[in-house]
């Protein structure tokens, strides 16, 4: 499958000042296959070490963190040269080895010449000022295929038409019809790579296509749910566990509506107040598996100032998984008509879309009985952005934002094809256009 991570890794590459780069993601979102496909493809040699299903490679950081002792043991390790300026080096699960996560500050500053990347699962849990100074690393997260990956991965032949489309096109009435036909079919595979290959693999016969699919998915579910009792500790590891499966019930219970706050009581049996699930909620986010939205009640800059740690949304990582843990048949989701399906599908995969775009910081704007799903800052201007789960295109929300705060423009994405602008101010969007905001 190919990645528009690539393209970074490729820029990477060719910088002067090159630092080890990082890969961070959900277990399973594809890191691995990338680097090494990234390796096989545009380097020499490929070395990969993997920390997890090789853990004597610890003792190779014992003795001491210097990088050329380091490579000339891990070459007779493999039995063959490490060639330093022409070959990629990866450290897999390298969170399995603390010592190697810091020996990337002496790869940076005594063997800056050298290609290294390291990558793992739960790498947000392991970060921390004592494994390597900030700056000494390039950081990147990997997330689960975009609606464009997924077209790509399919081979679709719309995508001609969409690399080339810009805010004054209009998209085919037909076209727009098989799009969002595939974007029911994305709702129901989501975006992980086994899940999309599975997909892929059966796509004739879509009914065994969304069952292996649904299967595939049990297990990915399940890997999740081991990973948080192998590394959270017994009792912390029964709230996030909680917390995990309160997302998508909490979420089913909106229809159209906008997804609200996450409720604290009812999570765990006694613990009705933020304090006591912060630690389960800072775990999901920082391995990725949940996406939290920040609340805030004013349209001014910077919003980070103006939200609170107990005021927020948890919506999940992935659309296949949300579907997979809310029951949802794949049926359901199919015969749904444009946009008349569950709402927070809808805003789930735009939050999703936004992030993978590169926009990882989003809020949410709640001021009195108003609310839009999202604000972004773009070009350092708060950018409104409304999500319908249908047709309609009101949004009085909306229109209240702009009286107020004066944003450039506002979006609406909703289940209507691209419409031309009836001004500058307000512009729609269909919401599987999300990943290609704003369109110039």
């Amino acid at each position: 499958m190919k990645r528009k991570m690539m393209a970074r890794l490729l820029q990477w590459k060719q910088e002067k000042h090159r630092k080890p780069l990082l890969l961070k993601g959900v277990r399973q979102v594809g890191k691995t296959h990338l680097l090494k496909g990234f390796g096989k493809l545009h380097f020499p040699q490929l070395h990969y070490f993997n920390f997890e299903k090789q853990p004597d490679l610890a003792k190779i950081f014992d003795p001491d963190l210097v990088p050329q002792r380091i490579l000339n043991e891990l070459s007779f390790h493999q039995d063959r040269p490490i060639h330093v300026g022409k070959d990629l080096v990866v450290f897999d699960e390298i969170q399995e080895c603390p010592q190697a996560l810091t020996s990337l500050k002496y790869f940076q500053e005594d063997c800056p010449e050298l290609h290294l990347c390291g990558a793992g699962s739960l790498l947000g849990l392991h970060l921390s000022p004592s494994s390597f100074p900030v700056g000494k690393v390039t950081f990147e997260t990997l997330y689960p295929l975009s609606f464009e990956e997924f077209l790509m991965a399919l081979g679709d032949k719309s995508l001609p038409i969409l690399e080339k489309l810009t805010s004054k096109d209009t998209i085919p009435e037909i076209v727009h019809e098989h799009l969002w036909e595939q974007l029911k079919r994305y709702f129901i595979v989501g975006g992980l790579p086994e899940a999309v290959a599975t997909y892929c693999e059966n796509q004739d016969h879509l009914f065994e296509a969304f069952s292996l699919v649904r299967k595939k998915q049990d297990d990915l579910v399940n890997s999740y749910y081991a990973d948080i009792a192998k590394h959270a500790g017994k009792v912390n590891a029964m709230h996030i566990d909680r917390v995990f499966r309160s997302v998508p019930a909490q979420l089913s219970h909106v229809q159209d509506g906008t997804v609200a706050r996450f409720k604290f009581k009812g999570v765990v049996p006694g613990i009705t107040h933020y304090d006591r699930l912060a630690g389960a909620i800072d775990w999901l986010e920082a391995t990725g598996l949940v996406i939290k939205v920040p609340i805030v009640n004013t349209g001014y800059l910077p919003f980070k100032g103006y939200s609170k740690e107990n005021f927020f949304k948890l919506l999940l990582f992935d659309v296949g998984i949300l579907g997979n843990m809310s029951g949802i048949s794949p049926k359901t989701l199919l015969d749904a008509d444009y946009g008349s399906y569950k709402g927070y599908f809808a805003e789930n995969f735009v939050a999703q879309e936004l992030i993978s775009a590169g926009n990882p910081s989003l809020f949410t704007w709640q001021e009195q009985q108003a609310e839009i799903e999202f604000l972004m800052e773009i070009e350092g201007k708060a950018i409104p952005i409304e999500v319908k789960s249908g047709l309609s295109t009101k949004a009085k929300s909306l229109k209240l934002f702009a009286e107020k705060y004066n944003p450039p423009y506002q979006a609406i994405f909703s289940g209507c094809p691209l419409q031309a602008r009836p001004s500058e101010k307000l512009r729609y969007y269909p919401l599987y256009l999300t990943g290609w905001f704003p369109l110039s």
